[in-house]
């Protein structure tokens, strides 16, 4: 256990020895409370927030905002039960005695770093978060060890056979045919007034081969179906569009975006072979659920779990 005193400090709390005792052990209990008794590990309050602290870090690069803090609710709801599974795993994979190859991890924290402009912007956010960049090897190397220990266990011995994915298309065909698909092209800016002329010009007959030299954009071809993980302002926009139509000005995140619709492809019954690998996929993942579930009930059974309910 740490105790950190600033020296600039220390003579104002000379004469205070006790409060600065009582406060330091009040630090030091509430960072190594033991939240739960895992056989004959234990799990921490420290534990508990570095996991969070981890997700987080994880998580910042595709959610913002209000999105980012809903998903990090949503994870500490059950996070001291997940993260006695995951002790369980980890212990199964010590008894496994699992290797790992420690390149991989090396890559994964590399990969991890490259997400930030600078390595000192890397070591800000660690630094921001409370963790250092030893605690996220350790992380990635546990992610490595269960994901291995789960591959052996469970994973390996999962097959779907193909009267299984027969079986479900027929139960299901209804499913297997998705409603009118719009093709288009989204044109994206950066800056909101280029947007709005470019916009104009587009509307008024010009090609985006004309406007080229004029405009800084990118261009992308897109062929959806309505509510296939579209967002939210891209579907309420383009399904309204008529063939040939041109969107006003649409803001997502720091870009300006343009739509130009290009064909309504009216909907059909798709056939097993076109979705065979979906369906074989999906059975998979739900057998996958379902033995997970069981192997980690076993696990739970096997085990010694005491939770600290103060």
């Amino acid at each position: 256990m740490r105790r950190i005193i600033s020296l600039k400090f220390l003579p104002l709390f000379i004469f205070l020895p006790i409060f600065c005792l009582l406060f330091a052990t009040h630090s030091l209990y509430a960072e190594d409370k033991i939240a739960a008794i895992v056989n004959n590990e234990v799990i921490t309050q420290k534990d508990l927030d570095d996991f969070l602290h981890f997700m987080t870090m994880q998580l910042a690069r595709e959610y913002k905002g209000k999105a980012l803090e809903n998903k990090l609710a949503s994870i500490k709801t059950d996070l001291l039960s997940r993260l006695i599974e995951d002790k369980l795993i980890l212990q199964e994979a010590k008894k496994e005695k699992i290797i790992l190859d420690e390149a991989r991890v090396r890559a994964k924290v590399n990969e991890i770093r490259k997400r930030y402009d600078s390595d000192s912007a890397f070591q800000a956010e660690l630094m921001g978060q409370g963790l250092t960049q030893a605690d996220i090897e350790n992380k990635v190397r546990e992610q490595f060890l269960m994901y291995a220990i789960v591959e052996q266990k469970v994973r390996s011995k999962i097959s779907v056979r193909p009267d299984e994915v027969t079986s479900f298309y027929e139960n299901n065909k209804k499913d297997f045919s998705p409603g009118e698909e719009r093709e288009f092209i989204a044109f994206a800016l950066d800056n909101e007034d280029l947007a709005d002329s470019f916009a104009y010009n587009l509307k008024i007959g010009k090609t985006p081969e004309d406007l080229a030299a004029r405009y800084p954009f990118t261009a992308n071809q897109l062929s959806v179906a309505q509510g296939e993980d579209l967002k939210k302002e891209i579907e309420e926009t383009v399904f309204k569009l008529a063939v040939n139509e041109v969107s006003d000005v649409v803001k997502m995140d720091d870009k300006y975006y343009v739509f130009r619709l290009i064909n309504i492809i009216p909907p059909k019954q798709l056939s097993l072979n076109e979705v065979q690998y979906k369906i074989q996929s999906f059975l998979f993942e739900k057998k996958m659920q379902e033995e997970m579930a069981k192997w980690i009930d076993e696990l739970k059974n096997q085990s010694y779990i005491k939770i600290n309910q103060d």
